[in-house]
């Protein structure tokens, strides 16, 4: 399922998935909040999940834990819980 955005020119149609939703909404909480969310989903503490992915199914989840875990690369330990 995709969600789709005109870009301000109304020109140009962007399709966003659902994951990428989770993951720009999830991403815009900040480092920390981050880092603390991918623990949450690491350790199944499904009551602790964020709100973005608790309607996704357990492979959509998977990918956006994958790609939380991804971006966070990115940033080594210069941003820690």
């Amino acid at each position: 399922m995709s969600t789709y955005l005109k870009s301000e020119n109304h020109q140009t149609r962007y399709s966003i998935t659902l994951i990428d939703e989770a993951v720009e909404c999830i991403c815009n909480k900040g480092c920390r909040q981050v880092r603390l969310d991918i623990l949450h989903i690491e350790n199944n503490h499904y009551e602790l999940f964020p709100k973005e992915i608790r309607d996704l199914n357990v492979l959509e989840q998977k990918k956006v834990l994958k790609e939380l875990q991804d971006i966070m690369a990115a940033y080594n330990d210069t941003c820690q819980l």
